[in-house]
Parts: structure tokens; C-alpha cells; sequence
């Protein structure tokens, strides 16, 4: 779960690097490190994030180089720990993205050779085994050293004495972008978009030349080809546009995300094996769980068939029975419980479908078929427009399954975020502030937008929130509630509106502090209520989208009046990419 950036071509590889490495750090921000080829291998490697630390990077010489922004899964965050790393005499230089699963097997191997190791990551084994293989020609070292690794990885090498990056991997993301007589190689996108729109995506076994304009691509020694694939994204869609923060920006963008989404799938012809589907199984993670939860309330309403929701790091261990339909939610297309999920309902000879906002991500080369949510880069590390774009695959799928009896409604939905946007919510903000705990609790499709609101919350102003379906509160969590302890609840006209009118006279009997989300106009809410938060008028999607808008406000403004680092939570990374 860390970014990687490499650069061969004219200009100097550090500055560009360095940009690069700012515009990865959503994936990883523990610590950082450049290697350049310049005198020898010069490298500048610290704890903490590059964004004001990049003074010793930006003096590194030379042409081809390669960087790492890192989210620590072996070793404690310090500048010994920290990519890239070196052989025992400094030639060779590494950065991986990725899980070395037998590298305590390999080191104590390497050890007992002679090699001194000075971390204590798994990575560092990587470039010791290329320097036990390494005759003067690291592309050969590297194919000799692919073999002996266990696990996932995408990994850029270079070597003193020869100017290009060896670029490889292995069920971990990795793209070479394609420029004026340069090349890169990173995580993703986003740090290339300001040179080239032009790229090509490894596949699994893949092993890549880049030097200064000419890229060969290899898999299991053979030559091959990968097609170009032109990114729509622009150098524009990854930056502020002026806002706060970046899940500021994110959050105005989800009416348009939701209609661009919407559209798109429109021009397409849905499989018929998804369209007819009688029964599916969501696997996915975070967010995208409770988004396919969403899925699971609306679609058996709608269409009167049973769809079951696994967490997806669940299911590969206990897989449970399945012979339908299984649907991979993972916005990143890299999330690898999501993908080991599929890879398993596969070996169950299931149909498979994956839902993800990254063209040419691993996902959509485990599954039989893809839909692609249409909300362009999302920086922050809390998700919310992918959210929303979620939502609109899955509420499309149900549309063209029932014969297109959601259309009408899908059309307005954006414009009932539109009206949230505009919301005071300075009120509940000053409530939720002074909080440390904090209750969000729904019914039916509301109980998932619940749970979203309480993840949200805990996961950028740091109090701790927990979502509940509002008939389960009373079973335990009651003991809980207090004049300290806020709950936020939703009511919205609709079948369990009465029940829930009663779910929150309780809570009020036990004296929390109550805000609530329902319909403008509801006099008896507003009457309940401590503070009101009027939802627009309209159905059920109309309220679910709104809703979710509006708890995505209330935990941003919550959490910037509290002086959060919102776009980068600690501890979190956007891409979950190790199991």
C-alpha cells in the first residue's frame, strides 16, 4: 500500500520524482525516498512526508531515477526503513509495492551468503537476491530474482553504471506512461498525468525496459505487447481546483459523478447474464460493502431476488455457498481481498462482475465482466464521490433488470445533492465536535448510509462513531446513550417511517442530543428533533443519495473545525492492495 514513481528521459528524474511522489502520497505517507542515477546511485530517503521535506531530493543528480512514498507494513516508519533500498555496496537501488510473504525464509538464506541487511522490511531482501544474480546486466538479475519471490509486488531496479529502470510485477498495480522520448512508471496514474494522457498497464509476470523512450515488455521471458490505452483524466482532475480539501472538492463533484455515471452505462448494452440475474452475492470492503449493501435492500424490493453481501476478506477463507452471480466492488481495481474474493467464485464456476473506477486495474482482468464508475480521480483517502458512483452502477443494474422502472428516479437524483450542498450544517457540526462518541443509525437502504456516515466521521475527525440499523440500539448499545453521546438518525417518509418516529422518541427519552435527517417540511421531525437537517423532497434514491451527502459534510466540517489532516488520515491508505 505505497506509491512508486520512476523516470528515464532528458530532464532531471529528482524534481520530477519529487512531484510525482506529492501527488502518490494518498496512497502512502509514512515516509519517502529518490534514487537517481547520477554520480554512482545517490539517494535521499526520511521519515515523515515529502511534502515540505524534499529539499535533499530535489538536489539528487541525473536522468533516470526512481521514488517510493510508503505506508508501513514491515518495519516501524524511519529513514532506515524507508525505499529505496540498496544493495550490501550501494550499485543497486529498489522500491516495491507489495508483500514479500517468504522473505524471513529468504533473508535468513541471504544471511548465512553474507549479505548485511540493514532494515526491517521485506523488501530489502528483493535487492540483495538481484545482487546474488547480478553479472553486470540487471534486466537478467532481476528475471533470475522474480521467480524466488512469494507474494505480491510491483518493483522498479536500477543499477550504477546503466541508464534504465527494470520495471516488474505481480499482483500489484504498476502503468508506464508514455511521453515525448520519456518514460515512467508508477502506481497509477495520477503523478504522470501532467506530461503524457498516453499509457500501457503490465499484467501479472510482466517485466519492462524503460530507457529514455523505448519500453520492451517481456512476460516468462517471451516478448509482448501491450496495447496504449488513452486516460481521459486530465492534470486539472488531480488537483484542489481551490477548495480546502481534496474530499472537499470530492464531495461537490458527486451530482455530476452520479449523472456522467448514469449516462455512460446508458450507452452501453448490459450482459445478459447480469441483466437476468435471479440471485448475486456482493464481496467487496469499507465503503464499497456498504455500498453494496445498499444494492441488497433496493434490489430485493425491486426485483424480488435474494442477494447475499460478504466482506470480501472473509470469503476467500470461509467461502460460503454459491452458484450465482457474484459482483467485486473495489474502487481502486486493487483492493486485494476484493480480488481474491473473485478469483475464488471463479474456481466455484460462478459468473463474475466487477464494479471499479480504474480502467486496466487487476480486477478487470480476474472477472468476466466490467462496469466502470465515472468519478475520475479521487485523492483523498476517505471515499466519498466513489461512493456515489457506486451507487450509480448498482442502482443501473437493478434499472435495466426491472425493466428500467428506476429510470425516471435516477434522472433526479442529482439534483437533490445539489440542494444538500448548499445545507448550513454549523449546528450539528458544533454538536458533533465536542463529542467523542457518536451514534448514526438508519432503517432499511438507510442502515448502510448509516454505517457510511459513522465511517466517514471516525475516519477523518478521529471521535469514535458506530452505525446501527435504529432497531438495534435498544439491544445493547442503549446503555450507552447520554446527554454526551449525540446520535444521528435518518427518517425519511417511507415504509419504517413510523417505526422509526418511535426508534428515535426513545432515544430522546434517554436525554442524547438528537440530529436528524428527514424530508423538508416534516413538522413532527423538526419538532423532535434538537437539530433538523431538511433533506430535499423526492423518493427513496433521491434520500438515500442526499442523505449520504449530508453525513459526508457533517464529518468534513466536523473534522476541519477540529484542525483534522483530512485528505491524509492517520494510519489509512487509499489502496488496500495486501490482504
Amino acid at each position: 500500500m505505497c506509491g512508486i514513481i520512476g523516470y528515464s528521459g532528458p530532464a532531471q528524474a529528482a524534481r520530477i520524482i519529487v512531484k510525482g511522489l506529492k501527488r502518490l502520497e494518498y496512497r502512502g505517507y509514512d515516509s519517502f525516498g529518490v534514487a537517481t542515477l547520477g554520480s554512482g546511485i545517490e539517494v535521499c530517503k526520511k521519515q515523515g512526508r515529502i511534502s515540505g521535506n524534499e529539499t535533499g531530493a530535489l538536489i539528487l543528480h541525473g536522468n533516470t531515477g526512481i521514488g517510493h512514498t510508503r505506508w508501513a507494513t514491515h518495519g516501524v516508519p524511519n529513514d532506515t526503513n524507508a525505499h529505496p533500498h540498496l544493495d550490501c555496496r550501494n550499485r543497486i537501488a529498489v522500491v516495491h509495492n507489495g508483500i514479500i510473504e517468504n522473505y524471513a525464509e529468504l533473508k535468513r538464506g541471504l544471511e548465512k551468503k553474507g549479505h548485511i541487511f540493514r532494515s526491517e522490511t521485506d523488501t530489502e531482501v528483493i535487492v540483495h537476491i538481484i545482487e546474488d544474480n547480478y553479472e553486470g546486466n540487471l534486466e537478467e538479475a532481476v528475471k533470475l530474482s522474480l521467480p524466488l519471490l512469494h507474494g505480491s509486488y510491483a518493483l522498479l531496479a536500477i543499477a550504477e553504471g546503466e541508464e534504465r529502470i527494470i520495471a516488474a510485477r505481480l499482483s500489484s498495480p504498476l502503468v508506464i506512461g508514455i511521453g515525448d522520448n520519456e518514460l515512467f512508471a508508477a502506481s497509477d496514474m495520477t503523478p504522470v498525468l501532467d506530461y503524457t494522457s498516453k499509457a500501457v498497464y503490465l499484467e501479472d509476470w510482466d517485466l519492462a525496459v524503460l530507457t529514455h523512450g523505448r519500453l520492451e515488455i517481456q512476460n516468462a521471458g517471451v516478448p509482448v505487447h501491450r496495447k496504449e490505452e488513452l486516460i481521459e483524466w486530465s492534470a486539472e482532475d488531480v488537483k484542489k481546483g481551490g477548495f480546502a480539501h481534496y474530499m472537499q472538492k470530492e464531495i461537490f463533484e458527486q451530482p455530476d459523478v452520479f449523472s456522467k455515471t448514469i449516462r455512460a452505462l446508458r450507452r452501453e448494452e448490459l450482459p445478459e447474464e447480469i441483466q437476468t440475474f435471479r440471485s448475486a452475492t456482493i464481496v467487496a470492503c469499507g465503503t464499497s460493502y456498504h455500498a453494496g449493501l445498499v444494492f441488497r435492500y433496493v434490489a430485493e424490493e425491486v426485483l424480488q431476488v435474494p442477494v447475499r453481501l460478504e466482506f470480501a476478506s472473509e470469503f476467500k477463507y470461509f467461502t460460503p455457498p454459491v452458484n450465482n452471480l457474484v459482483i467485486g466492488i473495489t474502487q481502486s481495481g486493487e483492493t486485494a481481498d476484493t480480488i481474491a474474493a473473485l478469483r475464488k467464485a471463479r474456481e466455484h464456476n460462478c459468473p463474475t462482475l466487477a464494479i471499479t473506477n480504474i480502467l486496466g486495474s487487476s480486477v478487470t482482468r480476474v472477472a468476466d465482466h466490467t462496469m466502470y464508475m465515472m468519478a475520475g480521480p479521487e485523492i483523498s483517502v476517505a471515499a466519498t464521490k466513489s461512493f456515489i458512483a457506486e451507487l450509480a452502477v448498482l442502482l443501473h443494474i437493478i434499472d435495466r433488470a426491472s425493466g428500467n422502472t428506476l429510470e425516471k428516479s435516477m434522472d433526479s437524483v442529482h439534483m437533490g445533492m445539489e440542494e444538500v450542498l448548499l445545507l448550513d450544517l454549523s449546528p450539528a457540526v458544533d454538536v458533533c465536535k465536542r463529542a467523542e462518541h457518536i451514534f448514526f443509525a438508519g432503517r432499511g437502504p438507510f442502515y448502510p448510509v448509516a454505517l457510511e456516515g459513522a465511517l466517514k466521521m471516525k475516519e477523518i475527525s478521529y471521535i469514535h462513531a458506530e452505525g446501527y440499523a435504529a432497531g438495534e440500539i435498544k439491544h445493547g448499545p442503549f446503555a450507552l446513550l447520554s446527554h454526551e453521546t449525540p446520535v444521528v438518525a435518518i427518517c425519511t417518509p417511507g415504509t419504517a417511517y413510523q417505526v422509526m418516529i418511535s426508534n428515535i422518541k426513545e432515544m430522546k427519552a434517554r436525554g442524547t442530543p438528537l440530529i436528524i435527517l428527514g424530508q423538508k417540511g416534516d413538522l413532527d421531525l423538526a419538532g423532535i428533533a434538537d437539530i433538523f437537517i431538511p433533506l430535499p423532497e423526492g423518493d427513496m434514491l433521491t434520500h438515500i443519495c442526499a442523505a449520504t451527502v449530508a453525513l459526508q459534510m457533517l464529518a468534513y466540517y466536523t473534522a476541519a473545525i477540529l484542525g483534522m489532516d483530512i485528505d491524509k488520515p492517520r494510519n489509512l491508505a487509499k489502496s488496500v492492495t495486501v490482504e
